[in-house]
């Protein structure tokens, strides 16, 4: 049963997967992907200072400040949008994996 917003599209489903098995420096640097894209496409993230001071780990990707603030641009991204970045998220992976082994 898929109950995390993220599991609706399957394309966006898989990049937050393959982003989740990764170090934490490739993760920073697929939020920091995710960030530029969204801002380029003219996503706004919606700021929530309740969540400023209520801020709990509850999610992997609440861990890193960064990873976090990743996931709320594509919260506030269209359906269009959040596919598009997936789909950026996921050639980037592609592209490192072999250097990862090298």
């Amino acid at each position: 049963m898929n109950n995390r917003w993220y599991d609706k599209e399957p394309t966006l489903s898989l990049a937050v997967s393959l982003m989740k098995n990764e170090s934490v420096n490739i993760q920073v640097a697929c939020a920091q992907r995710i960030t530029d894209k969204a801002i380029d496409m003219g996503v706004k993230r919606s700021p929530n200072l309740l969540d400023a001071f209520n801020y709990v780990l509850h999610r992997w990707y609440d861990s890193d400040e960064r990873i976090s603030e990743a996931f709320e641009y594509l919260k506030a991204a269209s359906d269009d949008q959040r596919k598009e970045i997936a789909i950026d998220v996921i050639e980037y992976l592609q592209k490192i994996e072999p250097l990862k082994n090298s």
